[in-house]
């Protein structure tokens, strides 16, 4: 029995030992474990401070929150402001004005004056091309210009729309350019080579569009002045053929243009292409070998707006009447977009469109067809509009808008989109009255050519710069 309690207890001993000394192996950091002699290490430094990161300083916007008790307007005093300028003598002897004004948060009408009459709108028929286009297509697609293989050692250059190119690298900062043939070409070079491919014939295809490529009611002057160039779906910066110019001369075949610097890229990324571009329809189901993308049709659309450009406002129907099922033409276009925005719920009574960008002649619209389009684009009901409300030139300060209202007090107010032509000058938009209130407008008016330009815009611009004026109360 004895002998028993000395082994327990020698087994005890040998344990109590052992735990023991492992726990001092624990501690010296000589065996695996939560026990340690070192010192607890202090708390870590605070999360460091960039040297020159500060808090950002509170947002103070450009113009104070509308207020919610701004006056309705009266019709009154904006019915006398409607006079004068329909009796306005800068308009000339036998001009002929309509205008309408409304309240942009009730949509009702303020004032007007033969507002229901069809009359030409010059570039302020954009309008209807902008809401057309945002109102029924994806804001956030793009026009793809592709390289494809054809037979043999041919390559096809495949026109997508996109009339915005860079000869060279794109620039993702611009819209005029976003997209480069340079990248493009390079891109497909890389491709080729991978084959064996050194040499190639080129292809464009720039069946995308179909019909005549200038309107027949283009004016010839207006071609040659640079206002526009032959509308096709494959082009170098618009046509252009000088640089750092308004309206340049323009490139008579933008597609074989086009084509011919691509040919310079390619051959300069070291695949030679022998011969001239011919042209011809890409083969079905071609191999893509590389593709670039234009800038988002949102920011298309807002560059037509601004700059008020003639050629991508008609690129940018034919994409609307290619998602209706219609020819991307001339026809095609106008017929598309009037369509499209007469769904949205603009008043198309009346309407017609010799093209969808105002350049011809014989376009009609009524002022309420456009005041609808300026009601819709600022509508909490159509979310995907407000970016043409955004994108519309603004009074001294951007676009066709910048060298007007310099020294008016509606200067960065009035966001419009502007229509000047030979005897046709236009102006439909939004102004903040000196109450708050936002009020839209539309101003057509059809004067004599001899009268010249500058008289009835400035009436128009003091018409505008007196309803921001007014308080509009009875």
């Amino acid at each position: 029995m004895a002998t028993g309690a000395r082994v327990v207890g020698t087994t005890m001993l040998v344990l109590v030992l052992g735990v023991g000394g492992y726990v001092a192996a624990d501690a010296y950091d000589l065996a695996p474990g939560f026990v340690t002699l070192d010192p607890v290490p202090p708390d870590p430094a605070p999360f460091p401070t960039a040297p020159a990161a500060v808090e950002p300083p509170d947002v103070v916007p450009a113009l104070g929150p509308v207020p919610d008790d701004a006056p309705v307007p009266a019709s009154a005093p904006v019915d006398a402001l409607v006079e004068d300028l329909v009796a306005d003598e800068r308009l000339g002897e036998g001009g002929a004005v309509g205008v309408v004004v409304a309240d942009q948060l009730t949509g009702e009408v303020v004032a007007q004056h033969a507002a229901d009459v069809p009359r030409e709108p010059a570039s302020t028929a954009k309008l209807v091309t902008a809401v057309a286009a945002l109102g029924t297509l994806d804001p956030a697609s793009t026009f793809t210009t592709s390289v494809v293989r054809g037979p043999g050692n041919q390559v096809v250059l495949v026109g997508g729309g996109d009339m915005m190119l860079a000869a060279d690298e794109g620039d993702a900062t611009v819209v005029n350019g976003r997209a480069g043939l340079g990248d493009l070409a390079r891109a497909a070079a890389k491709q080729l080579k991978l084959v064996g491919l050194t040499e190639v014939t080129l292809r464009v295809d720039d069946t995308l569009f179909t019909g005549p490529r200038t309107s027949p009611g283009w004016d010839e002057g207006d071609l040659n002045l640079g206002y526009a160039a032959p509308v096709t779906p494959l082009a170098v910066k618009i046509a252009a053929t000088k640089e750092g110019v308004e309206y340049p001369p323009r490139s008579p075949d933008p597609s074989m243009a086009a084509a011919e610097v691509f040919a310079t890229r390619l051959t300069e990324a070291g695949v030679k292409v022998t011969g001239h571009a011919t042209r011809g329809q890409a083969p079905s189901g071609a191999t893509v070998l590389a593709s670039v993308s234009s800038a988002p049709l949102q920011d298309v659309v807002h560059y037509f707006l601004e700059s008020s450009d003639n050629t991508i406002t008609e690129v940018v129907s034919r994409a609307v009447a290619l998602d209706q099922g219609l020819p991307a033409s001339f026809d095609g276009g106008t017929q598309a977009v009037l369509r499209a925005v007469t769904r949205l719920g603009a008043d198309t009574t009346g309407a017609t469109l010799a093209d969808a960008s105002g350049l011809a002649e014989g376009s009609l619209l009524t002022p309420t067809t456009l005041l609808d389009l300026v009601q819709l684009v600022s509508d909490p009901a159509h979310p995907e509009l407000r970016s043409i409300a955004a994108g519309m030139p603004i009074g001294g300060l951007t676009g066709t808008l910048s060298d007007r209202y310099l020294t008016s007090d509606a200067r960065g107010l009035v966001r419009a989109k502007t229509g000047s032509l030979s005897g046709v000058k236009g102006l439909a938009g939004s102004v903040l009255d000196s109450q708050g209130r936002q009020l839209t407008f539309v101003v057509l008016v059809k004067h004599a050519k001899e009268t010249g330009p500058w008289g009835p815009r400035q009436a128009i611009d003091e018409f505008v710069t007196e309803l921001h004026a007014c308080g509009c109360r009875g």
